[in-house]
């Protein structure tokens, strides 16, 4: 018994049918936008979302079952003592880490990538293992070390120099070398390796050249070396600025309760502090906002004073 015209019409669309989805799919306009839709999705729904939604509530007065707006009225308490304190904190700990978390990781990188070093492959992988462990859990190692009582081991070391202990947690400048050093130990590692990974890039012939016309170690490093890094040198302190204004786990490891004089408070320590222990979102939130304001600003001041912008002919 033969089909008849319709069922094979039938077949034809549903045989069809996922043909033309396919081949749709798959056309160069759409597997763009089919790639890049994931990005996009979680960039609304993550980050853009919450922004605004942010914005506006800094509007309010956001109490359980009552929201109000009140205009300007949480901005205009954002600028007291307090704020001061913690944006300076937060200024200082991004100025040191960024110094060192971009210049150390340089000299270190070259160091490595050098013929003298033995076991490269083990020392990019045991670098990174800083960064695989918790803020916690490493920050609780170190209060550890730098405790208060005259058995911890930094005080040991001082008492081996002929030096009195330190309480390290309850003093401003050593306070910060805490946050420092925790911040240090754990991205240093990974700073290290984007800068081995720009090294790779470098052409040797540059380096023969300058042996041959007589050029230094130093000269080598400072007219060869050094501009070849200069994208991921910006690319580094960028996220260095950004992460060092972000900075909240190497701040709360040591005063989970709030530091003596805010010598440990950062600008999102005061957000935490305002918005979630006191029950004051409307606040909170803007001050999650003037943070946002000043990362955008000092991140685009740096990127115009690094040449970020210029074009490569330039």
């Amino acid at each position: 018994m033969l089909p008849s015209p319709k069922m094979t019409a039938v077949q034809d669309i549903h045989v069809k049918s996922p043909n033309k989805i396919l081949r749709f799919l798959n056309s160069k306009k759409v597997v763009p936008y089919v790639f890049v839709s994931p990005f996009v999705l979680s960039f609304f729904i993550f980050t853009f979302y919450p922004t605004i939604k942010a914005i506006i509530m800094s509007f309010q007065s956001i109490l359980p079952g009552q929201v109000t707006f009140i205009g300007l009225r949480n901005y205009s308490r954002i600028f007291n003592p307090t704020f001061y304190k913690a944006l300076s904190n937060t200024t200082i700990y991004v100025i040191f880490t960024v110094v060192i978390l971009v210049i150390v990781p340089i000299i270190l990188a070259v160091l490595l990538d050098s013929k003298f070093v033995k076991y490269k492959v083990l020392f990019r992988a045991s670098l990174f293992i800083p960064a695989l462990t918790s803020t916690i859990v490493a920050g609780m190692v170190f209060r550890l070390l730098f405790g208060e009582t005259d058995s911890a081991a930094a005080n040991q070391v001082l008492h081996w120099l002929n030096l009195e202990s330190v309480e390290w947690r309850y003093k401003a400048w050593s306070g910060m070398l805490l946050m420092v050093l925790l911040c240090c130990w754990r991205w240093m590692g990974v700073n290290i390796l984007y800068f081995l990974a720009a090294l790779q890039n470098v052409p040797r012939e540059l380096y023969e050249s300058a042996d041959i016309d007589g050029a230094s170690r130093f000269q080598k490093f400072r007219f060869v070396t050094l501009p070849f890094l200069k994208p991921v040198t910006i690319f580094v302190s960028t996220i260095s600025v950004i992460g060092g204004f972000r900075m909240f786990e190497e701040s709360f490891v040591y005063w989970t309760g709030g530091s003596p004089g805010n010598i440990g408070l950062t600008v999102v320590g005061y957000l935490y502090q305002q918005g979630i222990q006191q029950n004051n979102m409307g606040f909170g939130a803007a001050i999650g906002v003037i943070l946002m304001l000043i990362i955008f600003v000092v991140s685009f001041i740096q990127l115009i004073l690094t040449g970020a912008f210029k074009r490569g002919d330039e």
